[in-house]
């Protein structure tokens, strides 16, 4: 990795942390802060290697500066990860840490929990660096986007109005993933789940009634729409020719495993709902309490992803391009102006 690599990626800041006392190895990256701070994860897991550390904190810090100016708010896009087993490896020491080497950033990023890491676990970062998200949950709110997207989705492509009985696969009963799977089934959907975790779903079961199958079978398995809430990279070169849904709008980030998986959907008619606008609930919400706004402010603010996914399927219709160039367009045009 050299600086003219980082310049032609649009990177403003990579930095590779390092403590001997603690045994932190972690990587923050920090995209473009044009629109204002970065906000972005911490995210806690044990990457085969440090490259493929580097590779996710870029790739995530990337796509949080796309979903900010695609949805209209005045933050940048940043992310970090911390080398590790969190069931194992992470400590208060090792998390302040952490948080000293955010805190050489002078207030330009912003961390919130994410896969691996509790909002309690922010507080501890935030005894180091300020500010942090570290208030309440975003995930509830990522979920309600994610089902107002799916409800755009659907009208466009399927001319439904409710979600009764629509069949939805979730790919994950994680904080998102439960959440969403809650609402579906209050929604009146057919809802499958999946986790790599089995007392998630289990516990998930049998409070909403979900059907619960093995997680490498959910990809293939027939249905109207299929929502990835766990880690990214799922749609790839092997699993696009096995996808048997007509929607894909879920949580994770990061859904397609390369650029040109965007096009090869719609070469199967499958509807795409870009990652970064329709999980971008959780980060409006976290904007929200970043500006002093209340509760329902700040949901009614996450209801407005359906009309963002709305905007981005009629700007592909219009333009005859994939859904992700459209929303990638939308984004680069406020960032831009």
């Amino acid at each position: 990795m050299t600086v003219d690599e980082l310049a032609a990626e649009g990177f403003e800041q990579v930095l590779l942390c390092h403590d001997e006392e603690t045994g932190l190895r972690s990587v923050v990256a920090v995209h473009d802060t044009t629109l204002g701070a970065a906000l972005g994860g911490v995210r806690m897991r044990p990457y085969p290697t440090e490259d493929a550390a580097i590779a996710e904190c870029k790739s995530l810090a990337k796509a949080m500066t796309l979903k900010a100016a695609a949805t209209g708010l005045d933050l940048g896009g940043g992310w970090s990860v911390i080398l590790g087993d969190p069931r194992e490896d992470k400590t208060d020491a090792l998390l302040r840490a952490h948080g000293r080497a955010i805190a050489t950033l002078g207030g330009r990023f912003i961390p919130v929990n994410d896969v691996g890491t509790t909002q309690p676990d922010i507080a501890v970062i935030g005894e180091e660096t300020s500010p942090v998200c570290a208030q309440d949950d975003p995930s509830p709110m990522t979920a309600l986007g994610v089902l107002e997207g799916i409800r755009a989705c659907v009208r466009h492509r399927l001319g439904r109005t409710d979600l009764g009985g629509l069949r939805v696969n979730v790919q994950g009963a994680g904080h998102v993933g439960a959440a969403l799977v809650r609402l579906l089934v209050t929604e009146g959907a057919d809802v499958t789940v999946a986790d790599v975790l089995p007392d998630r779903t289990e516990h998930l079961a049998a409070e909403t009634g979900a059907r619960v199958v093995d997680p490498a079978d959910l990809p293939a398995l027939d249905c109207d729409v299929f929502a990835p809430c766990a880690l990214g990279g799922i749609v790839t070169d092997a699993t696009i020719p096995t996808l048997r849904c007509q929607v894909i709008a879920g949580g994770a980030n990061n859904v397609l495993g390369a650029p040109e998986h965007a096009p090869a959907l719609a070469n199967r008619d499958i509807l795409y709902a870009p990652d970064f606008c329709v999980n971008a609930g959780g980060l409006i919400f976290l904007a929200e309490q970043l500006l002093g706004h209340d509760f329902e402010q700040a949901r009614n603010r996450v209801l407005g992803v359906g009309d963002v996914i709305r905007e981005v399927l009629a700007r592909a219709d219009r333009e005859n391009i994939s859904t992700t160039q459209a929303a990638h367009d939308l984004a680069m045009a406020r960032l831009k102006s």
